[in-house]
Parts: structure tokens; C-alpha cells; sequence
């Protein structure tokens, strides 16, 4: 931006700064996945429930930003392919969780290992950052729960 250009909102908006900031790194990683052969919705399932307890549809939804619809139909695909299973809940029959098979597992293991370089890669191009320090705050903020507030004044 030169000295001369009109400073735009968004140029100092965190939100847009964040949103912006994840759509191009992420756009390196996605150019890996799409080699590889993975779309992203898939490589957000496989990476979810990697190293966890099986997880809710919805829950599952919430961390691939993905509508439950959207996260139900990809599900349908991903069992068919062999990939995920769906399990009854232990303590309630209404609720579904899903874990990954061997399969699964053992496509997701690349994957997993080309997303760590990645990240090495990124965090290699700031050395000035606390990359531990900021992820932090992103889980916080991804967390932390915001305060009921009247309507902003106009």
C-alpha cells in the first residue's frame, strides 16, 4: 500500500485481517491436498478426528466449518468410502459419533505430515512470532465464549 492510498477499513479490521491471513496460507496447503487427490471437506474430517475420540455430527460440523447437512452428506460419502464409521453413543442412543477406520487412519497420515511442513514453513517465514503464543490466543478466541451485549449502537 502506498503512502498516498486511501486506508480502507478492513486494512486494520482484525476479522478481515484474520479471514484474509487463513484464506491465503490455507490456499498453499489446499494446492498440496488437491494434488494428493483430497478435497478440503474431507481433509478437515480426516484431520479432526485424527488423534481423537470419536466425535458428534455436530460437533464434528463446528470443527469443519461445515453446515450439518453438508457435514451429513459428506459422512454418507466417507463411510461408503470406507474411511469413517458412525457409532452409538455409550450414554445417549439419539446421538451419532463417528471415528475414523484403518483406512481412514491410514490416508490421513501424509496429509497430516505435508500440513505440519506446511506449518514449519509459515511460521519459518516469522521469525519474529511466538508461534506457540499465538496459537494459543487462536484457540482462545475460538473458545471463549462472547458476552451477552445489548445491540451495538448505530
Amino acid at each position: 500500500m502506498s503512502e498516498h492510498a486511501p486506508h480502507r477499513f478492513v486494512d486494520d479490521y482484525l476479522l478481515y485481517l484474520l479471514a484474509r491471513a487463513s484464506h491465503t496460507v490455507s490456499a498453499e496447503f489446499h494446492a498440496t491436498l488437491r494434488r494428493a487427490g483430497l478435497t478440503v471437506p474431507v481433509w478437515r474430517v480426516l484431520a479432526s478426528l485424527s488423534g481423537a475420540e470419536p466425535q458428534t455430527v455436530t460437533g464434528l460440523a463446528d470443527a469443519c466449518l461445515l453446515q450439518q447437512p453438508t457435514m451429513t452428506k459428506l459422512l454418507d460419502r466417507m463411510v461408503r468410502d470406507g474411511l469413517v464409521r458412525r457409532l452409538p453413543d455409550p450414554k445417549d442412543r439419539r446421538v451419532v459419533r463417528i471415528e475414523l477406520t484403518p483406512k481412514g487412519q491410514e490416508l490421513a497420515k501424509e496429509p497430516l505430515e505435508a500440513a505440519k511442513r506446511h506449518e514449519a514453513l509459515v511460521i519459518q517465514r516469522f521469525p519474529q512470532l511466538d508461534a506457540e503464543a499465538f496459537k494459543a490466543l487462536l484457540r482462545e478466541m475460538i473458545v471463549r465464549p462472547a458476552r451477552p451485549r445489548r445491540a451495538l449502537a448505530a
